[in-house]
This record gives structure tokens, sequence and C-alpha cells, in this order.
């Protein structure tokens, strides 16, 4: 607990820059004091490999000798969009309704940040997904790596299957775990939920390198 330790406390401010090939970047300190140093290894604790610029993060802080310093992220929200689409392809009617979409786990192909755009394969589907940047950020996220385990909502575009929100893989088995709860409830059953109970063909997929 932060409140035990004086020279811990959680703050909420916003991402500064973060750099994954540096591997940290700094949050503005919404108190007003320095800037907070947020490691790659901090992030990826978390769940995530990079983080979009104006991201709003709420974090543990270390005072250090050093500064301050990110020990462990609780949430990101991406930045402010005011109201406007990741990209024109995706119509109101499925910004309006992306919560409804299911999360499906994918892994990134490739993904060229000075492209803007990339694409990933959902498991079990040979199909690519395109990426685009702007999703990306509308997301909260910065750039994606080759082989990276992310979780996807996808919609049919124009020219195929595209990614309409791009969530951590730990978002996809929190998922998967609410429904096999929910189902658990529904048939009465008082045996909790295998924590090996992953969707279909996850587990095979993660240990290929």
């Amino acid at each position: 607990m932060t409140g035990d330790n004086p020279d811990e406390k959680t703050v909420t401010g916003l991402i500064k820059w973060f750099d994954p090939a540096k591997g940290y970047g700094f949050i503005y300190n919404d108190e007003g004091g320095p800037d907070i140093l947020l490691h790659a290894n901090v992030l990826r604790n978390f769940g995530q490999g990079s983080v979009a610029d104006n991201s709003q993060v709420t974090v543990r802080v270390l005072t250090t000798t050093r500064g301050l310093q990110a020990v462990e992220v609780y949430a990101i929200n991406p930045p402010e969009s005011h109201g406007v689409p990741p990209i024109a392809d995706l119509p109101q009617s499925v910004i309006d309704n992306l919560h409804a979409l299911p999360l499906q786990p994918a892994r990134v192909k490739w993904f060229d940040k000075a492209k803007g755009f990339g694409f990933a394969n959902i498991f079990g589907r040979a199909d690519d997904v395109f990426l685009h940047i702007e999703v990306l950020r509308h997301s909260g996220l910065a750039d994606l790596t080759v082989g990276e385990a992310v979780s996807l909502r996808v919609v049919e575009g124009p020219r195929g299957l595209m990614a309409a929100q791009v969530a951590s893989w730990d978002d996809v088995l929190h998922q998967h775990d609410a429904e096999v709860a929910a189902e658990g409830s529904a048939a009465g059953s008082d045996q909790p939920a295998s924590g090996d109970d992953t969707p279909s063909g996850v587990t095979s997929h993660l240990a290929v390198g």
C-alpha cells in the first residue's frame, strides 16, 4: 500500500512522451512537480509495449534519489479524440457501439510507424487485419512490434478486415475469464473457472516465438 511508505504515492498525469526504442518516457505530474519517469518494463507489466502521447495514466510513484519513478501502472486512458473518428473508414455507428464488438486475440504481423499502418492476424484465421496508426493512438498506443500479442475489435471495411480498436493482450484474457464466470454462474455451477481456460488455440499460439 502506498499509504505505508511516505516515498510512494498514486499520481495521475498525461504522457509527455514515450519512446519504445529508448525504453522509457515521462509523465507530466498533475500535482505540478517534476516529470515522472516511466520505464518500458513497468509499462509491459501493465500489458502494453507503448503508450500514446497525451494518454492519461494513473501510476504508483516512488521518490528516489534520481527523481520520481513510476513503479506500477494502474490505468491508461487514450488521448482525447474530441469526437473525431480514428479513420474515415469507420462509420459513426461503429464508433458508438465499439464496446459491443468482441475482443479477439491476435498477433502483429508487421507495423511501420513511419508509414502509419501495418497488419495483424487473428489467432486461427489467415486473413490479414489492417492496423492504422490513428486507431492505435485512439486506443492509447503509439507503436507495435512484430509478433506482439494484442486484442482487437475488428470490423469489415471497404478494403477488408480492419481493427477498430487495439487493446492489450490481457484484456482479451480478462474478457474470456468474465465470460467463463458468467457461464458458470448461469449454469449454477459451484466450481471455479480454471485459470488455464484460455480462448481456443491461444495457448499454443503464444508458445510460438
